[in-house]
């Protein structure tokens, strides 16, 4: 395997990269932590450079993006970052968390606002969450989750933050949010369009949050700084930007990368 994997390397012209990964592929696998938005996606993204590395196992800690920092702030063994926003990325890179040459953004989403599949409230639009006959709003914790970072920006634009803040109930994570639409425990709720996507049976969804009134929904990705597998999590990371991994995000819903630049989308 060793010597395969140097000679893959060595014919793209990367002898020190295939050096690493000669190395980190002893090791037998690697840790990526990925906002829980990524969970599908990245499961089968996961299979791909399985297929590509035989010996190594991808292992998967799916969270918050806010949350995934600190961990890795704290000396959770992670070789990989993927966040859900560039905010909680930039915080990484602020504490020395990433290697900033390796960063590069590799798909973006759209938010959307949904309510339980048999509602019998009638909400088609974010204006509607004013009416007396919604009691409960899920949203992420905006201190932590960027969905709810991304809906309190919503909220703000159509000026509905103090109409409805008595109603708004936090969850950990996008996907917290969805189960509590999708078992009927609120009356609508906000997480990404690729969310909606996972329990259509479930929920609906009511409106698209315009591009106007939130910031780009952008997902980077970064090789962590202490990993001691930098060839490999460098090589997951290249792989996420690819155009193979591009296929698997846009069937989940998620929206290619155009340029891997670390400003724009």
């Amino acid at each position: 395997m060793r010597i395969i994997l140097i000679a893959m390397l060595l014919t793209i012209g990367s002898p020190f990269l295939a050096t690493e990964l000669a190395v980190a592929a002893d090791q037998q696998e690697i840790i990526v932590s990925a906002a829980i938005s990524l969970k599908n996606a990245f499961e089968e993204i996961g299979k791909l450079f399985e297929g590509k590395y035989k010996a190594v196992k991808v292992r998967f800690n799916f969270g918050a993006s806010g949350d995934l920092v600190r961990q890795i702030e704290g000396g959770a063994p992670v070789d990989v970052f993927a966040s859900a926003a560039q905010k909680d990325m930039d915080e990484a890179e602020k504490k020395g968390l990433i290697v900033p040459d390796s960063r590069v953004n590799f798909a973006g989403n759209s938010i959307v606002l949904i309510a339980p599949a048999d509602s019998k409230v009638r909400i088609q639009t974010f204006q509607d969450l004013r009416l007396n006959q919604v009691k409960k709003i899920a949203v992420g914790n905006p201190k932590t989750v960027p969905a709810g970072r991304y809906a309190e920006e919503v909220f703000v634009h159509f000026k509905l933050l103090t109409a409805i803040k008595e109603k708004l109930i936090y969850a950990e994570h996008v996907r917290q949010v969805l189960d509590y639409v999708a078992r009927g425990e609120v009356d609508a709720g906000i997480v990404y369009s690729t969310d909606a996507m996972v329990r259509t049976n479930d929920i609906k969804i009511v409106a698209t949050a315009s591009d106007e009134s939130h910031q780009p929904v952008i997902y980077p990705a970064a090789v962590v700084s202490k990993t001691g597998k930098q060839g490999l999590a460098k090589a997951f990371v290249t792989l996420l930007a690819s155009e193979e991994s591009g296929k698997v995000l846009e069937q989940y819903g998620f929206k290619m990368q155009v340029k891997n630049n670390r400003k724009r989308f």
